[in-house]
């Protein structure tokens, strides 16, 4: 559609926006008495006002029901993940056996390693991106030292052509047939953390599965961002987190999907009594057996205060829908790069915008070089109420998110942008 640089019309779009009444479901920061223009839900979403209400509930079950509130609850906790189970299938695609909300990414990226990185004879290696987000990197290099392999020889890590900035999608798939036989796993982000790449997971795993590898992907930039589909693209796992785009609060509890053609499967798997078949569990008997679906790879019990802030932040997902969340992303990111474009057209280039422009190459965030004085740019951002974030040495990265931001954000972010570039 055709935009044009007026508050008016910023307003106008958001009196025609289907999801604008979910903005007041949030608490936004304040600066110099209104709320911040803040673009930031790519590292951290805001609070839903509905989160405290949540956590007092299980705060006063506690307190009336002691240990009983595993099972008088009003959400009792020994099943609290179970709550959680559907609406996080919808939001990623996938069958309700093949997900499970548990633990925090990074521990769920090992606990699936266990079973999807098996190195055997020559097929040892892990192809992923050469900056992925780096607890990734700490993860794989310190799997292939666990299986007593070199990572230096052993983790493959794919970077843009010469003066590019993003991976070709053809180059990926040109990689994963070059590799062949030595390659284990393909592991890619769902979308890259420093340039907003979303990435083919369908095309991806595919190409992984002919040469004989496993694909897993980390969604902790595409769950809640983009319209995922799991289980039609076949990915052997994937897991998330639930801080960013899913708004449950620093340190949220994760999500973790394992396809439902390893469900049944003979994998190896770190076990512990909440992958115990629950209909057997008080039995207490040594012998793991598995539960039937993806909560065969969790090790622990709820975490209930943390799932009490998920589960209202899944809620209104799957109010919203993550479909109509994805259109409204598209056209709102969109407003946003024609923004930023016309700002640097008028700066003799100041910005140049490293994201992917189609859309099925990118999520909610755009990703920009800024020429110059690009932190002293974004302090000043800061200063004006503004928050993006700044990834050394000179990207400047910012995420309207459909769930709570509007148009009339980003016409105003293009006003202070301007104003932080003349100081």
């Amino acid at each position: 559609m055709a935009f044009v640089n007026t508050l008016a019309c910023a307003q106008d779009l958001d009196a025609r926006d289907p999801l604008r009444n979910f903005r007041d479901e949030f608490h936004f920061p304040q600066h110099e008495g209104r709320e911040v223009i803040y673009f930031t839900g790519n590292s951290l979403g805001l609070q839903p006002k509905a989160a405290a209400d949540a956590l007092k509930q299980e705060m006063d079950d506690w307190a009336r029901l002691g240990v009983e509130g595993h099972f008088h609850a009003k959400h009792p906790w020994y099943s609290y993940h179970e709550e959680l189970t559907a609406s996080s299938a919808r939001l990623v695609g996938a069958k309700e056996a093949e997900v499970v909300v548990m633990n925090q990414l990074t521990s769920n990226l090992h606990f699936l390693l266990v079973s999807f990185y098996r190195p055997t004879g020559k097929r040892v290696k892990i192809l992923t991106e050469k900056r992925p987000f780096p607890s990734d990197t700490y993860a794989f290099a310190s799997q292939i030292a666990f299986h007593g392999l070199d990572p230096a020889n052993t983790l493959v890590e794919m970077q843009p052509r010469e003066g590019e900035h993003i991976l070709r999608p053809e180059d990926i798939i040109a990689r994963i047939n070059e590799l062949g036989d030595e390659l284990a796993l393909v592991c890619f982000g769902g979308v890259n953390f420093l340039t907003g790449q979303a990435f083919d997971i369908k095309g991806i795993t595919a190409a992984a599965h002919r040469v004989g590898a496993f694909a897993g992907f980390d969604l902790a930039h595409a769950a809640g961002n983009l319209d995922l589909k799991l289980h039609d693209d076949g990915p052997d796992f994937a897991c998330w987190c639930s801080y960013k785009y899913l708004n449950s609060g620093p340190g949220g509890v994760a999500g973790a999907f394992v396809h439902e053609r390893h469900l049944s499967a003979d994998l190896p798997r770190f076990a512990g009594w909440w992958g115990h078949d629950k209909k057997e569990r008080f039995k207490m008997e040594r012998d793991f057996k598995p539960m039937p679906t993806a909560e065969a790879w969790q090790v622990s019990n709820a975490p209930v205060l943390p799932m009490a802030v998920h589960r209202v932040a899944l809620e209104q997902f799957d109010r919203a829908g993550i479909e109509r969340l994805r259109a409204k992303s598209v056209q709102l990111t969109g407003y946003l790069r024609w923004t930023i474009e016309g700002i640097s057209a008028e700066n003799i280039g100041m910005f140049n915008i490293i994201t992917p422009k189609e859309s099925a190459m990118s999520g909610a965030q755009l990703s920009i070089l800024v020429r110059g004085d690009g932190r002293g740019v974004f302090e000043r951002l800061t200063a004006r109420g503004v928050y993006c974030d700044w990834r050394e040495p000179d990207v400047l990265r910012m995420a309207p998110v459909p769930m709570y931001n509007s148009f009339e954000d980003v016409w105003r972010f293009g006003q202070a942008l301007r104003a932080a570039i003349t100081g």
